[in-house]
């Protein structure tokens, strides 16, 4: 187990998490925020909407990145447009979103589970 002996090294873990949200010109990346929680019937409707839409005709025939903004934008197009449209996803980009996207999918499809 990691032990973070001092405040310092929590600012210097933080301040590296932000230079990550940070893109080339020192700007931080943003964007609308969503509450998700994260129970096994939220992630099961989330989960079939998501396999719908892998095995549509839209986004069968794409592979890897087209795929995943494929599925994204089939599973919630307006969530899409909200979270992703202005700054899509990029190749090896890890994706600090979903659970925002998961968020406003369960607030608009009115699914809303404990």
């Amino acid at each position: 187990m990691l032990r973070i002996a001092s405040s310092a090294a929590w600012l210097l873990i933080l301040g590296l998490y932000d230079s990550c949200l940070s893109d080339k010109t020192g700007t931080t990346f943003t964007f609308k925020e969503y509450q998700y929680k994260d129970s096994p019937k939220n992630e099961m409707t989330f989960h079939e909407f998501e396999t719908a839409c892998e095995q549509s005709s839209a986004c069968n025939q794409m592979t890897g990145l087209a795929q995943m903004r494929c599925v994204r934008e089939c599973v919630s197009p307006s969530c899409y447009r909200e979270i992703y449209s202005s700054d899509p996803l990029e190749e090896g980009e890890i994706d600090v979103r979903l659970n925002s996207f998961k968020g406003c999918f369960v607030q608009r499809s009115g699914r809303t589970r404990n």
